[in-house]
């Protein structure tokens, strides 16, 4: 009788200890997962961003009437691109800068007098620059994560080069 007693405590310990293992194992694989899983949708969440932005300014720059309508200029303080076009015979301008942690953009008539916090927000980025360089356009812009973009278009036909 006391073997039997000692045989189910032990087939009992056994089965704890391997619950135990089987229950830490688990554990330890929904943590790991999870850390995978966060670093993926962050990586994801920054790609997008640049490629937001990236895109955002190509289809701007793509809306141009011409490539002679885009110019850089200084606004409150900062650098922006300026795409001029005329509408019923009004010009008109969109300038494209940051302004306290966003990339802005301010649609307005020409020659108006507007400041920064006119413009709407359309990214999260901090700064914003654009020179012209033997027939392309090359921008810089640091995104909301920090990373720094350099886009580079051509005049041509407004091709995005790498």
């Amino acid at each position: 009788m006391k073997d039997n007693k000692k045989e189910h405590s032990l087939s009992t310990i056994a089965a704890l200890l391997l619950f135990v293992i089987f229950a830490t194992g688990v554990f330890a694989v929904l943590l790991t997962g999870a850390k995978v899983y966060r670093g993926l949708t962050q990586r994801d969440a920054s790609a997008y961003d640049s490629r937001t932005c990236s895109q955002y300014l190509a289809s701007k720059l793509r809306q141009a009437p011409s490539p002679d309508a885009v110019s850089v200029s200084e606004f409150g303080g900062a650098e922006a691109l300026v795409i001029t076009q005329v509408i019923d015979g009004d010009a008109y301008t969109t300038q494209i800068y940051c302004y306290n942690g966003w990339l802005m953009e301010l649609f307005c008539v020409a020659g108006g007098e507007f400041s920064p916090e006119d413009g709407e927000k359309v990214l999260p980025a901090s700064r914003l620059s654009a020179l012209q360089e033997q027939g392309f356009w090359i921008i810089s812009i640091t995104d909301g994560n920090g990373q720094d973009l350099q886009l580079r278009y051509a005049q041509r036909g407004w091709e995005e080069m790498p």
